[in-house]
């Protein structure tokens, strides 16, 4: 038998119904197979590509981020360099800024003091009632035609407050070419017997003036101060302050009573009995201490009433707690 009858022969085995049924399941089994290990290969390769597509995403990421990190780090050098131009820029405009306005004070300094727009053409004075206008502005030493700023506010209050009776100044510009100088003056409240004639002080003890003449104000006597010291400017010392602020208890003490007016003279030659002298009344008033002052003058004031028109001397000097009766003892 020859090979191509062997053939047909194996042909016709193959290709016979029950044979073929066979071949079909083997075909399709290894068919099947083939696909399994074709999808196998490709889910593989595709791993391979995931794999290296993730790595190079990874370094592509990095590499941007290197790169976005050498954008920062060149941004921030401009940015300090743009910085440091700005802060120059500013410095410039700063002290342009600066000369600029420094040379406008200068020069508005310099015609201030040049110009004659700024030249004194009246000095005010105000509140003065004892001290001549003519008196505080020549004490001043302020001069009209005199540039307003060329003057020194404290030199002129001292050269002012030379004058015991002023208490305080204030001296106030009012451009272009006015001066204004208030006054607070001391007020004479009392006389105080001083060798032949009289000093005139103020309720701080401040001696204003020294006269001849006596002034219808209540005399202090027996005062400690010592004669020398009796300078128009100078207060009383310390022994005779203390003793003033007594004496202006009484006063106000006696305002209440209508007497304040009537008191003509006060001794104070001793600490503990202080003498009031009402020469409208004729009668010498003797209070002791500054203790119970209230409670004296009331009874200065029933007795003067009792004893209306007649001259002596009452007598309150002694202890009002302690049993003391006051008493009018009439001269004879």
């Amino acid at each position: 038998m020859t090979k191509n009858q062997k053939d047909k022969i194996d042909d016709l085995f193959y290709y016979s119904p029950i044979n073929t049924e066979k071949i079909t399941q083997k075909e399709q089994k290894r068919k099947t197979k083939e696909r399994e290990k074709r999808i196998k290969k490709q889910n593989s390769q595709k791993k391979v590509e995931n794999q290296f597509d993730y790595d190079n995403e990874m370094v592509i990421k990095m590499t941007n981020k290197n790169n976005q990190k050498q954008e920062e780090k060149t941004k921030q050098k401009m940015s300090k360099k743009q910085r440091q131009i700005l802060k120059k820029k500013k410095r410039i405009k700063l002290m342009l800024k600066f000369t600029a306005l420094l040379i406008i004070i200068i020069a508005g300094i310099i015609f201030a003091l040049v110009s004659p727009i700024f030249n004194i053409k009246e000095i005010d004075v105000s509140n003065n009632e004892q001290i001549k206008t003519e008196t505080i502005v020549s004490l001043s030493q302020l001069n009209l035609g005199q540039n307003i700023f060329k003057f020194n506010k404290n030199k002129v209050n001292k050269n002012i407050k030379t004058n015991a009776y002023i208490e305080s100044v204030e001296i106030k510009r009012k451009l272009p070419n006015k001066v204004q100088i208030q006054i607070e003056e001391r007020k004479q409240e009392y006389n105080v017997e001083f060798l032949n004639g009289y000093a005139y002080i103020n309720n701080q003890g401040y001696i204003l003036q020294i006269s001849e003449e006596k002034q219808a104000l209540p005399t202090i006597q027996g005062i400690s101060t010592p004669d020398e010291q009796i300078v128009e400017g100078n207060r009383l010392n310390s022994e005779d302050l203390e003793k003033l602020e007594v004496i202006i208890q009484i006063m106000n003490i006696c305002k209440n009573y209508e007497l304040d007016s009537k008191i003509t003279n006060i001794d104070i030659s001793t600490k503990d009995e202080y003498t009031l002298y009402l020469e409208e009344e004729k009668k010498t008033i003797y209070l002791g201490d500054k203790s119970n002052l209230s409670n004296k003058m009331l009874y200065v004031q029933v007795i003067i009433e009792e004893n209306r028109g007649k001259e002596g001397a009452i007598f309150v000097n002694g202890d009002l707690n302690n049993n003391f009766k006051p008493r009018f003892k009439e001269k004879v």
